[in-house]
């Protein structure tokens, strides 16, 4: 699964995912959880880049509360389950990010990992998103994380992975008139080859926490790796 990112905002983030207006005023964070507002980029006349809330709430909701729970959707199934279906058909988005996290052990005693490219540059995870409103006419835009299963990499801690998308499939994901073979073939695990985990300060486990130091490698302990 994926429960926690981070997304490190430096100059070039508009011109890495081809945005003529990227986000004025974004910060880097360190410790994203599910409900925080973060960036997408969708596509329409060009691609665009907006903040939505991480925690998908179908448009046919009753209500939100439902995004609590729908924050990743499985490859697998995601063109079948009702409450995707229609997102991985019409509304398909990029989700940025620097790096994510993983967790092994039992619970009360579980070890971060944080897992980034092997070249340290920005990726995008493959996402959906759409648009619920409210009874009162408001309008609330969500997105959902799709993952894979893992690869050898991240096998090492957890059976599942955000899917990551090559540089040159996102287009592909984005484009409203692809094959919906394809855009399966697309959610393949990412090459451990191309990838580096570590792990990380427990102080990650908190959601309050936040800094660059949460992302910095701890020295192996005993019966990790």
């Amino acid at each position: 699964m994926c429960g926690r990112y981070s997304l490190i905002v430096t100059d070039d983030l508009g011109a890495r995912f081809r945005v003529h207006d990227p986000l004025l005023g974004l910060r880097s964070q360190f410790n994203v959880t599910p409900g925080r507002e973060m960036p997408v980029v969708h596509d329409g006349a060009e691609w665009r880049m907006e903040c939505m809330l991480w925690g998908l709430v179908p448009f046919w909701a009753k209500d939100a509360s439902i995004g609590r729970r729908l924050i990743n959707a499985r490859a697998e199934t995601v063109a079948e389950k009702p409450a995707f279906r229609n997102s991985f058909a019409k509304k398909r988005c990029l989700v940025p990010a620097s790096g994510f996290y993983e967790w092994k052990g039992e619970r009360g005693e579980k070890a971060p990992f944080y897992y980034r490219l092997e070249d340290g540059g920005h990726f995008a995870f493959a996402g959906l998103y759409d648009v619920w409103h409210d009874p009162a006419g408001g309008e609330r835009k969500t997105f959902i994380i799709l993952t894979t299963e893992s690869n050898a990499l991240v096998g090492e801690v957890h059976d599942r992975m955000p899917v990551l998308l090559h540089r040159e499939d996102e287009g592909a994901w984005l484009d409203g008139e692809s094959d919906p073979s394809l855009l399966k073939r697309l959610l393949a695990p990412f090459p451990a080859p191309e990838m580096a985990g570590f792990r990380v300060s427990p102080r990650v486990n908190n959601p309050e926490n936040e800094g660059e130091d949460l992302i910095e490698p701890l020295e192996p302990a005993k019966g990790w790796w």
